[in-house]
């Protein structure tokens, strides 16, 4: 580290400059090797007793002690400052819990430990979260929040038997159990939630931030610890007297359904339909096939109507009748559940609603800071769902994305626009090169409530590697891998047709079909480029670009050769002037018109590229950088072919 950055930010504190002072020893740390423990003690200091910014200065005293620096003076900093505001609610809520579980049937030991003799001590670090300290060890853990609304594990892999869980240490995960797990008096049968937890004293220590105690009501959960796996499953009858066969079955109710699958849309021609048919029928799904988002929100809306006119028709009319002040999202479920009823009302779990709100197309815009560089994704049509009280309305969410390769969709979506009746109400083409630029949804906030737990799936994936996609999927999205996953369907039966011409099942042609009649190479090279990061994320080789250098020259010289597109996009302004005019054939005036498009799209297209070659950094609203989605990851001992390049 130069010492110029350390005599700066000294001599800006002597001269009680306080912000420039902690801007310069956020540089001092930012340069400063773990060789210099000294510097980084004083420029965490300073920041923290001025009144910057605390968790930088947090993270700095964690990474000291737990190097062996200071550890003395670091605990009794962080004692003060952090865990002593905040333990007497730590030992309310272990109070709270111990009571509670205390005269809970069956959790089976009551030694809970003393609150000074417990090993971990937890030191919050925000509103969210906390810094474990390790007794024993004498050291810091990693940052833990235990309401990230993420599901990590496989609970619902086997529902042959009751679930089963081991050493679940989040709040979250422990109420989307008890909220999805249904009663054993509902279902007729042992139906409880075994939590088994290999360390007795670490489970007590999580009781200061876990609130076990409010999830207890309906006695779900049987605890076990240690050996005492081996009671796993309890005969109820035999032990407590309790024969849960002799329970009639209840329905699953509009309010039981809890769980959200998100299948979002990329872009028009993404395979979202092929996706559709494999989750159709699945025996612990309720689901539609594509609908318009708008069309459903009109639904909401009728439905709503009827209901005040108290015509139920329905048990599902008369149960969303029943229920107090019903939200958006129980009409939701209520369509669900009478368009799909639940095949299995003895299943063990909820089913979730597996939802994809379609669009005619997904448009993104760039908002762009001259000063930062920093561009805001702005898409019209993700902000109506992110405001949509349908989706705030779930407590659980899970989202995956299809993608198919950038440049077969493009050409796929002019296909349908050339050969469909997409013509027919006077529309005109779009310029779907510069939208496809543009559209960068495949880039998230991973703090985003509906992408905080995501995924991407790749269109050729599924159709060359089913069983290795769809049970990596369906572990994802924690929901059995059935049958009913191992083929397409729909309600028109097994293996439909999505769309006239389109292809059925898992026929791969679609993987290698090229659509060259509707894209030119150098349209996709174009796309290819300027899509590159996504391409190499999510393994496409490229097919077009052929990695030479590019420069505004190259630019050019691609553009005013998209003679594919710029044909199709004439022809349908030529036939709109016709209808327009009422003429009865094409005027040197129609022609002209029709190419000066055209020419105005060429130039806008220079102009996306031009801002796209300045390397943009993309970020949310608050300006945080976005990230790409995670890709699915696939079990290479499930591969029945090479992953698709």
């Amino acid at each position: 580290m130069s010492s110029n950055t350390i005599d700066l930010a000294r001599r800006l504190a002597e001269l009680g400059q306080k912000e420039d002072a902690q801007q310069a020893y956020l540089m001092v740390l930012q340069e400063v090797s773990e060789k210099q423990p000294e510097l980084e003690m004083e420029a965490a200091s300073f920041i923290f007793f001025s009144e910057g910014d605390y968790q930088i200065a947090y993270t700095t005293f964690v990474s000291l002690y737990n190097r062996g620096f200071y550890q003395a003076e670091l605990m009794d900093l962080m004692t003060q400052a952090f865990y002593l505001p905040n333990v007497a609610e730590q030992m309310k809520r272990y109070k709270q819990n111990c009571e509670r579980l205390g005269r809970y049937p069956y959790l089976f030991r009551k030694d809970f430990l003393a609150f000074d003799d417990l090993p971990i001590m937890f030191f919050p670090f925000n509103d969210e979260g906390y810094i474990p300290y390790y007794k024993a060890e004498n050291r810091f853990g990693n940052y833990v929040n235990f309401n990230d609304p993420v599901i990590d594990r496989y609970f619902f892999k086997d529902l042959e038997n009751p679930i089963l869980a081991k050493d679940v240490y989040s709040q979250y995960q422990l109420e989307y159990l008890t909220d999805n797990v249904r009663k054993s008096e509902w279902v007729g049968r042992e139906n409880h939630i075994y939590l088994h937890y290999t360390d007795w004293p670490v489970f007590c220590a999580h009781l200061q931030c876990l609130s076990i105690y409010s999830l207890l009501r309906d006695s779900k959960q049987v605890f076990l610890f240690g050996d005492e796996i081996s009671q796993y499953p309890i005969d109820f009858k035999e032990r407590f007297g309790i024969d849960y066969s002799k329970y009639p079955v209840k329905p699953v109710g509009i309010r039981e359904v809890n769980r959200l699958i998100w299948h979002t849309q990329l872009a028009a021609h993404n395979g979202g339909d092929f996706f559709n048919e494999i989750f159709y029928g699945h025996p612990n799904l309720l689901s539609f096939e594509s609908i318009l988002f708008s069309s459903i929100l009109s639904q909401i809306k009728d439905y709503r109507e009827q209901l005040k006119k108290k015509r139920c028709k329905t048990r599902i009319d008369i149960q969303l009748s029943q229920l107090r002040h019903p939200t958006d999202k129980d009409f939701l479920v209520a369509l669900f559940l009478e368009a799909a009823p639940v095949s299995d009302q003895t299943c063990r779990i909820a089913p979730a609603l597996f939802f994809q709100p379609h669009f005619h197309n997904v448009l993104c815009e760039m908002r762009i800071d001259d000063k930062t560089g920093k561009t805001l994704l702005y898409s019209e049509q993700f902000d109506e769902i992110s405001k949509s009280t349908i989706f705030k309305q779930f407590k659980y969410i899970k989202t995956f994305t299809p993608m198919r390769r950038i440049t077969t969709s493009y050409a796929a979506t002019i296909r349908f626009m050339k050969n469909s009746d997409f013509q027919s109400d006077d529309a005109v083409t779009p310029d779907v090169i510069a939208e496809r630029l543009l559209n960068r949804s495949f880039m998230i906030d991973q703090y985003n409530r509906l992408y905080r737990d995501s995924v991407l799936v790749r269109f050729e994936d599924g159709k060359l590697n089913p069983k290795a996609t769809f049970s990596a999927l369906a572990e994802f999205l924690d929901i059995p891998y059935t049958e009913s996953m191992t083929y397409c369907s729909s309600k028109d039966g097994v293996n439909p047709e999505s769309l006239k011409g389109n292809v059925r099942g898992f026929d791969a042609a679609t993987v290698y079909r090229t659509y060259d009649e509707f894209a030119n190479d150098d349209e996709r090279a174009f796309l290819e480029y300027f899509m590159r990061d996504a391409y190499e994320h999510y393994g496409y080789d490229f097919q077009y670009y052929k990695g030479e250098s590019v420069d505004e020259q190259w630019v050019r010289e691609k553009i005013s050769n998209f003679a594919c597109i710029n044909a199709i996009i004439e022809k349908s302004w030529r036939d709109h002037l016709i209808l327009e005019k009422k003429a009865e054939k094409q005027s040197e005036d129609i022609v002209e018109r029709a190419k000066q498009v055209t020419t105005s799209y060429n130039e806008n297209r220079l102009r996306i590229a031009q801002l796209l070659m300045r390397g943009l950094r993309f970020v949310n609203k608050q300006g945080q950088p976005l990230h790409m989605m995670t890709p699915l990851r696939l079990d290479p001992a499930l591969l029945e072919q090479p992953l698709y390049h």
